[in-house]
């Protein structure tokens, strides 16, 4: 069974810093795309940053130039390092992976997604 476990969520004051983690597991083959959603309450989920497995990246105008996207392919880990963080980046974080994994003698590709890591950016 392949999952995606998020961590690193929090509290911080505005102009603070924070780093999320998301560790995949399971009979993983492949995994391509990986990214980072969040979801503001009263608000649809929205893109935040995504990763290809060769490492290009793409962020959303509200969080370029503050938020750096990572990924260690070799320990299936995804990472958002968070600065200069506002108040409206409160939301909770999803972590979003593209992957190609074992079931039974097959291999299937499907888009997973994380439990989700709250952060609150609050003075």
């Amino acid at each position: 069974q392949v999952q995606l476990v998020e961590s690193g969520g929090g509290l911080v004051q505005p102009g603070g810093s924070l780093r999320l983690s998301c560790a995949a597991s399971g009979s993983i083959v492949t995994i391509n795309d990986m990214g980072w959603y969040r979801q503001a309450p009263g608000k649809q989920r929205e893109l935040v940053a995504t990763i290809t497995r060769a490492g290009r990246t793409t962020y959303s105008d509200s969080v370029k130039g503050r938020f750096t996207i990572s990924r260690d392919n070799a320990k299936k880990t995804v990472y958002l390092q968070m600065n200069s963080l506002k108040s409206e980046d409160t939301a909770v974080y999803y972590c979003h992976a593209d992957l190609t994994f074992y079931r039974n003698t097959a291999v299937r590709r499907a888009d997973y997604w994380g439990q989700g890591t709250q952060v609150s950016v609050s003075s």
